[in-house]
């Protein structure tokens, strides 16, 4: 399981917007899924939960030639993004 914490400024909601629009229909193309879309009350922070079937499809996902098409607008918004894997805890 991984976790996007994405930052973003406050006129960057509506470029990310579109650039998740455009790149989540190629997560199933890597065998990804989003399970949880969460944004704080403000806009400015999301948190996007998401499992692959290991590493190697993560990568590819995220070393894509859709994502590298779409980056500009990714740039665009002004988003910070950290990777984070994480596991259940008992």
């Amino acid at each position: 399981m991984y976790v996007l914490l994405v930052r973003l400024p406050a006129d960057g909601l509506r470029s990310s917007q579109r650039y998740e629009e455009q790149a989540r229909p190629s997560l199933a193309c890597h065998s990804g899924q989003l399970e949880r879309r969460l944004r704080s009350s403000d806009g400015q922070t999301e948190a996007h939960l998401a499992s692959f079937p290991s590493g190697e499809h993560l990568h590819s996902y995220r070393d894509g030639a859709r994502r590298a098409e779409l980056q500009p607008l990714l740039e665009r918004s002004g988003a910070q993004v950290d990777l984070h894997e994480l596991y259940a805890v008992p």
